[in-house]
């Protein structure tokens, strides 16, 4: 495990974390409403590109220096951060306090606009930026500049394999206890649906079973249209087998390495998804609430079966979270994807 210090005086700034891998609804949250932590305790994510204040429009930055920025069509601004912030949960945040002159926010908390926000307590320097307000999840972003990681002493975390994981203790239901619709869910279905459009080269495709049957109407209008001229199929690590070989696959990120799951045969290109919906699509479900075996005791009746959750309202993905990852993928340069992108206005 790692500590992450003050590049200026070497205080420490992190209980000890462990990297993993960077979540796909990062930058996606649910307008004037506040959310929990984005990372779980004790761990770190490192997001590769930029993101965060400064920012500057499409046209100031221009093309060729928007792409080194990591945008490669066009979108509403770009951002020039510095690239490789880090991200922890706020309650493994250690030895800062709060910048008052720069803890803007919208409504409700800081939302960064300002730059960092957390000072060093030891030395003063400005060392990573609190965010908090609505419609983002709760964070602390620690500036590459102005941190440095070292060994914790203690023992490192092994990165399990794909066999080695607990599915089930992964899977992200798509409704909340309130009955609206999971916000994770919300954010890492488009940017699914981002790489299937890539991977596809803007050609129609016909979504695996039990997507379409829970999403099918909603993400319609993300997906090219016309009759499906290719498959896509639900594969990964205990996920049934196939009897067919779709032309794609829709497989699981890996949490800690950020990967996406590989078949260990075939050529189908493979579609990542974040590990939580799928998990939820492909592992069964208790649909029954009879016992497994036996049978319940005369005259008595079982009233704490929990039904399944039924969400208050359609599903509506994240409106900014598909065009922000379609960008953010070298591919759309490709003349077929960026007709798709020019093209495209939303669902």
């Amino acid at each position: 495990m790692d500590v992450f210090v003050c590049a200026g005086c070497g205080a420490e700034l992190t209980a000890p974390v462990s990297r993993v891998a960077l979540p796909d609804h990062t930058h996606f949250g649910a307008w004037e409403q506040l959310h929990p932590p984005l990372m779980e305790p004790a761990t770190y994510a490192v997001d590769p590109l930029p993101s965060g204040a400064p920012w500057r429009s499409w046209g100031e930055a221009g093309e060729d220096l928007a792409a080194r920025q990591g945008v490669h069509a066009p979108a509403y601004h770009v951002s020039f951060a510095a690239r490789g912030r880090i991200v922890i949960a706020p309650g493994d945040s250690r030895g800062t306090a709060l910048i008052p002159e720069k803890c803007a926010g919208y409504c409700m908390g800081i939302d960064g606009r300002d730059g960092p926000n957390l000072a060093c307590e030891r030395c003063g320097s400005a060392v990573a930026t609190r965010m908090d307000d609505c419609g983002l999840w709760q964070a602390v972003w620690l500036e590459p500049e102005a941190v440095r990681r070292l060994p914790s002493g203690l023992p490192a975390v092994t990165t399990p394999d794909w066999d080695e994981l607990d599915l089930a203790s992964y899977a992200v239901p798509p409704v909340e206890p309130d009955g609206s619709w999971s916000r994770r869910w919300e954010a890492a279905v488009p940017v699914a649906l981002a790489h299937l459009v890539v991977a596809c080269d803007a050609r129609a495709v016909a979504l695996p079973g039990p997507l379409a049957e829970l999403l099918g109407g909603a993400v319609a209008g993300y997906l090219p249209a016309g009759p499906p001229a290719l498959t896509v199929g639900l594969a990964g690590p205990g996920a049934p087998a196939l009897r067919t070989g779709p032309d794609l696959l829709l497989v699981p990120r890996h949490p800690v390495t950020g990967e996406p799951w590989r078949p260990p045969h075939g050529t189908a290109a493979v579609v990542p998804l974040d590990i939580g919906v799928w998990a939820h699509l492909v592992l069964p479900a208790e649909t029954s609430p009879l016992p497994a075996s036996g049978r319940l005791p005369e005259g008595v009746l079982r009233d704490d079966y929990p039904l399944p959750l039924r969400p208050r309202s359609p599903f509506v993905p994240h409106p900014g979270a598909f065009s922000h990852t379609l960008v953010r993928l070298p591919a759309i340069r490709r003349p077929s994807l960026r007709t798709y992108y020019d093209r495209y206005s939303g669902p």
